[in-house]
């Protein structure tokens, strides 16, 4: 073995967990490498997740206002669509990035190998891509390789017809009509992007709600509004199969024991991730997984060999960028001898429709459930002077504080900025901050963070501008 292949540090995987923890260990002084399957860095959410989705919202958001928001503000146009120009765009969105990460890794001298990482034990990672074979040797292995889409049983996604994420970011025409099948994050996002250019746009829910995990109030508001746009639910409906009939896609369809049809030129297939440890060596390496598949890890994200961790979406939990960069840092200043934390119950969920959604911690149901005593206080943006000067009044502020202590519990944001505004709110939760805290902290007028001071105001009763 080459003396150039010896590291403190081997992550495999350069999604924000991986490459974020491989910047970090450099930081810290570690020798380190990154083994990447793909030519790019960034993994899926910089090349065909976060990143590329949130390019196509921004630009179909401003076609949907340019069609259906600009007379209101006295502005005449009628917006024609350049579909090839606007996914264009969003490549280049994603160039700059991942580029990005390629210039981080030279600034902090981090190896990168182009190949697909296998464990091979303790302290060893075989690379291999179409030219070679090798070996690295490390004191610490990082598996950081992430999650691929789900699908359901019998339905194969070609990319083509029905597609995943990765599918529906590509289309090359516009779907006269688009199935979604599932009502979370990425099928109301995609969903949105599509609708707004103009297909026909469907989702199709096992649930009785959409976004199943998130407060009932939110399910219910963005539900609405999502109609209002142009989107239309089938809720506690199970799709049975996807069969292709010429150029027509027809589904079958099970609602309240009844099976009907449904016919599209698109399905998005948006049911959920699962871990990729595909190729990675895991079972002979000795790594345990648990019965659905995710690397079983401690505390300490160490696996059940000594030297090799793993973080991220292929440890399970919330399957979210940020909370797998949390985790790589934590990890690496571990190794250093520190003794980082993450928070979880603290993790901030966001959907990035318009408007947006962001909550964090606790909901009704579970503080109920948990038999936790609390109030409630909530501020919609109808009454907020910034969202009416923007004429952007849907959504609102809602908190749950404890009835005893005042303490924040829950916080959930629908509002066309939520994904800025939640932050706020993270961090008095994180400080352990109350009601009273945040309604005596003086917010800029006129802002929609307001609203959060207003919301805190009416935990008390108190409201000022309601």
């Amino acid at each position: 073995m080459s003396e150039n292949n010896n590291f403190d540090v081997v992550v495999i995987g350069s999604g924000p967990g991986g490459y974020i923890a491989a910047i970090r260990a450099a930081q810290l002084g570690f020798k380190t490498a990154c083994v990447e399957k793909d030519k790019t860095l960034g993994g899926t959410c910089l090349n065909v997740g976060c990143i590329p989705s949130k390019a196509l919202l921004e630009s179909s958001h401003h076609f949907y206002a340019a069609n259906k928001e600009f007379e209101e503000h006295g502005i005449d146009v009628k917006a024609k669509l350049k579909l090839d120009k606007m996914l264009s765009r969003k490549d280049g969105v994603v160039n700059k990035l991942t580029t990005g990460v390629e210039f981080l890794f030279k600034k902090n001298k981090i190896t990168r190998f182009n190949g697909l990482g296998k464990v091979l034990g303790e302290g060893q990672v075989e690379v291999k891509s179409k030219n070679k074979t090798e070996t690295l040797k490390a004191k610490h292995i990082l598996i950081a390789t992430g999650s691929v889409p789900s699908s359901l049983p019998g339905i194969e996604i070609d990319e083509k017809d029905v597609v995943s994420s990765t599918g529906a970011l590509a289309f090359e025409s516009l779907p006269k009509k688009l199935i979604v099948i599932g009502g979370g994050y990425i099928g109301l996002e995609l969903g949105s992007v599509w609708s707004r250019l103009g297909s026909e746009v469907e989702v199709i829910e096992f649930q009785k709600k959409i976004l199943p995990n998130m407060d009932d109030a939110i399910c219910k508001e963005m539900q609405r509004i999502l109609k209002k746009q142009g989107l239309s639910f089938r809720l506690g409906a199970a799709v049975k199969s996807v069969e292709k009939k010429g150029k027509t896609l027809k589904l079958t369809v099970e609602e309240n024991g009844k099976e009907t049809s449904v016919e599209c030129d698109k399905v998005l297939m948006s049911v959920g991730r699962k871990p990729f440890t595909e190729g990675l060596g895991l079972k002979e390496a000795g790594v345990e997984l648990d019965e659905r598949g995710f690397i079983k890890v401690d505390e300490n994200f160490k696996t059940s060999i000594d030297g090799v961790y793993a973080i991220g979406d292929v440890i399970g939990g919330l399957m979210l960028a940020h909370k797998a960069e949390e985790e790589g840092v934590a990890c690496v200043e571990m190794w250093h001898g520190e003794q980082p934390q993450v928070n979880y119950n603290l993790v901030p969920g966001i959907l990035y429709t318009h408007p947006e959604v962001a909550s964090v911690g606790s909901t009704e149901k579970e503080l109920k459930d948990k038999g936790i005593d609390f109030k409630t206080g909530q501020f919609r943006l109808l009454a907020n002077g910034r969202a009416i000067s923007a004429g952007d009044t849907d959504g609102f502020v809602r908190l749950y504080a404890d009835s005893k202590t005042d303490e924040i519990l829950g916080a959930h944001v629908v509002a066309g900025s939520a994904s800025e505004m939640i932050h706020e709110l993270c961090l008095a939760m994180e400080f352990n901050a109350t009601a009273e805290d945040i309604a005596l902290t003086m917010h800029g007028h006129p802002t929609v963070s307001e609203s959060i001071k207003e919301a805190a105001l009416n935990v008390h009763g108190r409201t000022l501008n309601s």
